[in-house]
């Protein structure tokens, strides 16, 4: 899965899963630019950054137009912090909506012709919250359900020249992962909740990732990969009091 000579663009690509993503496609020999708001605290290898808010539709627009080239664009800025629905007003939800929905169509769009003419592709960075009830996280996940529907149609309107697809990603394990789920001991017990027994790395995602981009996915499009280690345990099984043999 070879990419030299094409060249990516990373949004939200300077740390956790992003950085992740932009390694792996440096790794198979692509020109990686990673966009976000701040530099990364750590450069990454063999990549370029450029300075973007995805939520600004005119330097999205501009960012895209003064690149001579792009193949791959890989829409994975988003995020939330953890909030209740009636813990605040409709004008905080928006803006996670924005990011995580408004933003990834801006710079889709912005990018197509460019993607047309190499007859490119898109990744949409999903998340399994996207696909189950996500109290603390709602407008997140009715974002990303969101997101993966936009990708669908994407799929179908700018066939054949481009491909799009989304990786419906879930735990993962990065420099923040202590904010989600506690120190090292609850890290492990959330590990222990996915069938595979670990949360994925940053690279797990990277290389599903680079294999969407790549001409071995030549006839995927408007696909939805699963990148959540066999997902989630049904909480009924352990709950149930049925004796069963082991």
């Amino acid at each position: 899965m070879e990419l030299n000579g094409r060249v990516v663009v990373v949004t939200g690509g300077t740390r956790g899963v992003g950085a992740g993503i932009a390694r792996s496609f440096a790794e198979a020999g692509a020109e990686v630019v990673v966009c976000a708001r701040r530099p990364p605290e750590v450069p990454l290898p063999k990549t370029r950054f450029a300075k973007l808010d995805v939520r600004d539709a005119d330097a999205v627009r501009q960012f895209l137009a003064e690149l001579p080239r792009l193949d791959v664009l890989v829409n994975n800025a988003g995020g939330a912090p953890y909030r209740l629905l009636a813990d605040a007003g409709p004008e905080r939800h928006l803006r996670i909506l924005e990011l995580n929905l408004l933003a990834p169509l801006t710079v889709s769009l912005a990018a197509y012709e460019h993607l047309k003419r190499t007859c490119g592709s898109i990744v949409m960075i999903g998340s399994v919250s996207g696909g189950r009830p996500s109290p603390g996280a709602a407008a997140y996940g009715a974002a990303k359900a969101g997101l993966e529907n936009l990708a669908r149609s994407m799929a179908v309107e700018w066939a054949p020249h481009v491909r799009v697809n989304t990786l419906v990603v879930g735990m993962v394990r990065t420099e923040r992962s202590q904010l989600h789920y506690g120190d090292e001991e609850g890290i492990a017990a959330v590990s222990r909740t996915v069938p595979l027994g670990r949360l994925a790395e940053p690279s797990d995602v990277g290389a599903a990732a680079v294999f969407l981009a790549s001409d071995a996915a030549a006839y995927v499009s408007g696909a939805s990969l699963l990148v959540h280690g066999g997902g989630e345990r049904p909480a009924f099984l352990d709950a149930a009091t049925v004796n069963r043999e082991t």
